[in-house]
């Protein structure tokens, strides 16, 4: 019987979108069955496998992605999206994989289930593209996701504070606007999706709350100072107004962490 790191390992190296959905749903079912040992004998890959036809640029290099309702607009927002989340898989299953040996089981019980919530978004987004006609992997995308992950692979209170805590509850500040564009352009559909996808990102912030204050705790740190110097030092973007108090107070990501650097 494989290990949860070696079902993770052999996930992240699935490289096509929907056998990567697939496995992650296999993982997480046989984790809950009690199949998994919480054992991690396998080393976490570099970087993870993705679709070959998917075209990576740097993000300085990404086409501009203009408002409005035209198709071709439609489609470059869900497929952005449907890349966020694809992305945010593997995300999930590295967190585990790399550094449950030093966290306890709660940890890698809380980051299976955000990584089953993030292949569903991905399998909503994906129907969403194929009902434009569209499908991932027709448009570029950018490595910022991922880049986050590697510069912050040493450390797992690092990786909460950038992966959950600031890129995650960026999604908290713009989802809710985006559901009303999506509303006023008449697609309901897309706006349920949105919400959806908002409600969990909640829980998953909070995740990452969660555990960055207990490894303060451990550290002997005070959580918003720390997070303040981790980000500081492995965030490459800027933390950018308006935020979504409201949802950020909710994921136990109080203004006294982010206002200052805003």
């Amino acid at each position: 019987m494989s290990d949860l790191s070696q079902a993770i390992r052999d996930t992240l190296l699935t490289p096509d979108s929907r056998a990567k959905v697939m496995a992650t749903r296999r993982l997480v079912r046989a984790w809950r069955a009690g199949h998994l040992p919480h054992e991690f004998s396998a080393r976490m890959p570099e970087r993870p496998r993705w679709p070959d036809r998917l075209q990576l640029l740097p993000a300085s290099q990404m086409p501009r992605r203009a408002g409005g309702g035209s198709a071709e607009k439609r489609i470059a927002l869900w497929h952005a999206l449907a890349h966020i989340e694809f992305v945010a898989i593997d995300l999930a299953l590295d967190m585990i994989g790399r550094f449950g040996a030093q966290m306890d089981r709660e940890f890698s019980a809380d980051f299976l289930a955000v990584a089953a919530d993030e292949a569903m978004h991905f399998a909503l987004l994906e129907r969403k593209l194929a009902k434009l006609g569209a499908a991932y992997g027709d448009l570029p995308v950018h490595d910022g996701l991922w880049q986050a992950a590697m510069d912050t692979s040493k450390d797992v209170a690092a990786r909460l504070a950038v992966v959950p805590m600031v890129l995650e509850a960026r999604g908290l500040d713009v989802t809710p606007a985006m559901i009303e564009r999506v509303r006023m352009q008449g697609d309901d559909n897309g706006a349920r999706i949105l919400s959806r996808i908002l409600d969990d990102e909640i829980r998953h912030v909070a995740a990452g709350s969660k555990h960055f204050s207990r490894i303060c705790v451990a550290r002997r740190e005070i959580p918003a100072n720390a997070w303040k110097r981790l980000v500081k030092l492995h965030f490459r973007g800027r933390l950018k107004a308006p935020f979504n108090d409201s949802a950020r107070e909710s994921a136990g990501l109080p203004r006294e962490y982010y206002a200052v650097l805003a």
